[in-house]
């Protein structure tokens, strides 16, 4: 009998029902559906935990929707610096690019590092040369403009603010997408990827592309991609916790996630979720905020999809 599990996020943060439109939220709930079904498929299909998260996390970059790709905020400079992660539970291999621009699908060139070069975490102009050498061609500039973004960051340009777009309370970014799956052959994975935040400076870099911050996979634990507050997800090393509270304390997917979530990232003063699925096929899907987009499936079981906290 097939066995797979894929798990999805398009950010977590302030996301009330009363602040969303009818038609905002449909369009949410269909962008989150055509994700899962991509990833849905290539499980049905045999296909690995590693194409599943990039093909998943790669349509969710196309969308203007998320913070990823086609999404992605503006820099206090006015362009885009995207993030993304993506690594395998067998053999513990990653992948991971930072500070990149004019690249369609981040989550496609952080796997091409894991599965092309030597190394894990590639960043800024030595990441462009490389995506060069594999023959990626750089969208426009027009092509990651999307009114909303522009608005956010015209909003605070030229202050000391930075934002996170889905909330309405604190100065951060939360739309950050990713995605986990278990494929048949009971291979984990887990993808990760982000545009960061509405008028970083400095090369700022958050917990997406860190291996063991934002993203980390592991088929004797767990696989774990996170959104959130980056700063704090970094220092809490928040995806890699999941996994070492599994293997050192024997604590189930679900206990090890809720413990990271709701108590450890809280007492340093972070908030944001995550997806988890360990290599029994579970889900974990904690948050911490009032919301986080979310989907799930599991072989022969229906899709599921939420966004608000009591769904």
């Amino acid at each position: 009998m097939k066995n797979y599990t894929i798990a999805i996020h398009g950010g977590a943060g302030t996301l009330l029902k009363e602040h969303m439109t009818e038609r905002k939220e449909e369009s949410y709930t269909e962008a989150l559906s055509q994700a899962l079904n991509h990833g849905i498929t290539i499980l049905e299909n045999g296909g690995s935990a590693v194409d599943t998260v990039a093909a998943a996390v790669s349509f969710m970059e196309d969308s203007p929707l998320f913070n990823a790709g086609k999404g992605s905020v503006f820099t206090a400079q006015g362009t885009h610096e995207m993030d993304a992660a993506i690594m395998e539970g067998k053999a513990l291999n990653a992948g991971a690019v930072s500070l990149i621009t004019g690249i369609k699908n981040p989550v496609q060139l952080a796997k091409d590092v894991m599965e092309y070069s030597e190394h894990v975490f590639l960043a800024g102009d030595g990441a462009m040369e490389f995506a060069k050498s594999r023959d990626y061609s750089l969208e426009d500039p027009d092509y990651f403009f999307d009114q909303l973004r522009h608005d956010q960051w015209q909003a605070i340009k030229d202050s000391d603010n930075f934002q996170l777009d889905h909330s309405v309370k604190k100065d951060s970014k939360f739309g950050t997408v990713g995605a986990v799956a278990m494929d048949q052959q009971g291979n984990l994975a887990a993808a990760t990827s982000t545009g960061g935040m509405t008028n970083k400076k400095w090369g700022r870099i958050g917990d997406s592309p860190m291996i063991g911050a934002g993203n980390y996979a592991n088929n004797e634990t767990c696989a774990v991609s996170c959104t959130g507050s980056g700063e704090y997800f970094i220092r809490g090393v928040v995806a890699y916790e999941v996994s070492a509270l599994m293997e050192f304390k024997n604590m189930s997917l679900e206990d090890a996630a809720n413990e990271v979530i709701h108590n450890r990232i809280k007492k340093l003063g972070g908030d944001g979720g995550l997806i988890a699925v360990d290599a029994k096929g579970n889900i974990s899907l904690p948050f911490n905020t009032a919301g986080m987009y979310r989907a799930y499936a599991k072989a022969n079981s229906p899709k599921t999809i939420s966004i608000y906290k009591d769904e």
